[in-house]
C-alpha cells in the first residue's frame, strides 16, 4: 500500500481534480481519480498543490538579530553592515545555530524546504560556517540548506578573507561568493571576480556572489562576471544576486548586457522586500525602486529566482519567512500582472530557485521526491494575491507541518457567514 495520497488537488501548470500518489518517498504516480489505496489520504478539495517554496538568497547566521548590539536607526545598508559589524564580535557558534534553527522552524511553516543562505567568513574564527554546516546535516531530513561562503567585508579588502574563503570550502560549504562592488577600487573588485571565478572552476563549484547592490548605473560587475563565467565555461553554474544598479542603467547599455548574459546561462537573484527597502535612498523624487530589471531578465529566457534575503536583522526589521509575501512585492515592484507574468513570478519562488541550486528531484512528475505544499488557495495568482495558509506542508511523503483553513465568521444583525477571500467570480 501507498503511504499518501494527495485528492483533488489542483496544479501550478492549471491542471485541475488531480491525485498525487506518494512510494517510498517518491511521487510515484500524478493523475485524475488514482484507483490506488494509501496509509493516508488528504483530500485538497481543490486547493492548490504546489512544490515546496525555495529561498534562493537568504542570511541565516544574522537572522533574528534584530537590536543586538543595537538597532539600524537608519534602515540603511551601510549602517546595517556597520551593526552587523559591532555584533560580529560578541557572536558564538551556538547563538549563530538557534537562531538559524528557530528559522528553519518558520521556513518549514511556511512552506520553504530549500534555502541558499550565505555564511560571512570574515571572522577568523569562522563560527559561522562551524554552526551553519553543523545545521544543514542536522536539518537535512527536512530543509535542503546550501550555503555560500560570503566575504561580507571584501575579498581583498579584508585582508584575511581570500584565505577565510578557502578554509570554509575545505570545511565543506557548497558555494564560492563575493562582493566585488565592497571592494576599494573597481580593479580589486574585478580582479576578485576573476579570482573567485577561477577557485570556482578549480573545485568544481557554483559561485554566488553579490554584485552591483548600489543605485550606481556604473557599477557593472555584472558583465565581468558573466564574462569570466564564459571564459571559464561555468555557464549554468554562476548567480548575480541583487544587480540593484541595473535599474539606473542605461538602456542602450542594457541592451548589449543581457544578452551577453543570456549567452553565459546566468542566473539571477532579486530581493524583492531589501532592494525596494535599501535602494533609492539618495534620492528624493523621482525615486527608484532599486529592484533590478525582473520582467527584462526573464523575457530573456534568464533564470530569475526570488530571495528573501535578511529578516529581522541589521538590515531588516520585518517579515516572517513567507516567500509568497516575496513574490507578492515582486510582482507590484516589477509590474509583471499579466496572466503569463504572475505565473513566472510564482516560478521565481518555486522552480527557478530549484534549477538555480541544481536540486535533484524538484516537481510534481512521478519520481519527483515526494515534497509538496497544500495552500488555502485554488491557483498561483490566487496564492499570490492571498498569501494564504499552509494547510500541509510535505516533505519525502511525511506531513511535517499543517495549518487550519484560515476563515473569519461575521456576525451581522440579520446573518452570520464565513469569509476566506477567496473569489469565485459568481457574486
Amino acid at each position: 500500500m501507498l503511504e499518501l495520497i494527495v485528492r483533488n488537488a489542483n496544479l501550478p501548470d492549471g491542471r485541475k481534480g488531480i491525485d498525487i500518489a506518494v512510494e517510498n518517498g517518491r511521487i510515484a504516480a500524478v493523475g485524475p481519480r488514482l484507483p490506488m489505496q494509501a496509509n493516508r489520504e488528504i483530500d485538497a478539495t481543490g486547493y492548490l498543490a504546489t512544490p515546496p517554496f525555495v529561498d534562493s538568497h537568504f542570511h541565516l547566521d544574522s537572522t533574528l538579530s534584530y537590536g543586538r548590539p543595537r538597532v539600524n536607526e537608519s534602515g540603511t545598508l551601510l549602517e546595517g553592515i556597520q551593526v552587523w559589524g559591532e555584533l560580529k564580535a560578541h557572536l558564538t557558534a551556538e547563538n549563530i545555530k538557534a537562531r538559524a534553527e528557530e528559522l528553519c522552524g518558520w521556513a518549514i511553516a511556511r512552506g520553504t524546504l530549500a534555502i541558499r543562505s550565505h555564511v560571512d567568513v570574515s571572522d577568523e574564527r569562522l563560527l559561522a560556517v562551524r554552526a551553519l554546516l553543523e545545521l544543514r546535516e542536522e536539518i537535512k531530513p527536512y530543509i535542503d540548506l546550501q550555503l555560500v561562503a560570503f566575504p561580507q567585508d571584501g575579498y581583498f579588502r579584508h585582508g584575511p578573507n581570500a584565505a577565510n574563503l578557502e578554509r570554509a570550502l575545505d570545511m565543506g560549504v557548497d558555494v564560492v561568493g563575493g562582493i566585488p562592488h565592497f571592494e576599494r577600487t573597481r580593479e580589486e573588485g574585478a580582479a576578485s571576480i576573476k579570482a573567485l571565478c577561477e577557485l570556482a572552476a578549480e573545485r568544481n563549484l557554483r559561485v554566488d556572489m553579490h554584485c552591483d547592490e548600489s543605485d550606481d548605473p556604473s557599477s557593472r560587475y555584472i558583465e565581468t562576471l558573466t564574462y569570466h563565467t564564459q571564459r571559464l565555461g561555468l555557464h549554468g553554474r554562476v548567480t548575480g544576486s541583487h544587480l540593484t544598479s541595473m535599474h539606473s542603467m542605461d538602456n542602450y547599455y542594457v541592451s548589449k548586457l543581457i544578452p551577453l548574459m543570456a549567452e553565459a546561462q546566468m542566473h539571477v537573484v532579486a530581493n524583492p522586500l531589501i532592494n525596494i527597502t535599501l535602494q533609492g535612498r539618495h534620492d528624493t523624487y523621482p525615486k527608484r525602486r532599486g529592484m533590478t530589471r525582473v520582467k527584462e531578465l526573464m523575457d530573456a529566457g534568464i533564470n530569475v529566482a526570488f530571495g528573501h534575503d535578511a529578516l529581522m536583522d541589521p538590515w531588516y526589521s520585518f517579515g516572517s519567512h513567507d516567500m509568497l509575501e516575496v513574490a507578492h512585492m515582486g510582482l507590484h515592484v516589477a509590474q509583471m500582472t499579466g496572466v503569463h507574468q504572475m505565473k513566472q513570478i510564482f516560478a521565481a519562488v518555486t522552480a527557478n530557485g530549484a534549477k538555480m541550486l541544481g536540486l535533484e528531484g524538484y516537481g510534481l512528475e512521478p519520481g519527483c521526491h515526494a515534497d509538496l505544499v497544500v495552500l488555502q488557495a485554488g491557483s498561483p495568482q490566487e496564492a499570490l494575491r492571498l498569501k494564504p495558509a499552509r494547510l500541509f506542508v510535505i516533505r519525502r511523503g511525511t506531513v511535517i507541518a499543517q495549518t487550519p483553513p484560515v476563515v473569519s465568521r461575521v456576525e451581522l444583525a440579520d446573518k452570520t457567514f464565513d469569509v476566506d477571500f477567496r473569489f469565485n467570480g459568481k457574486t
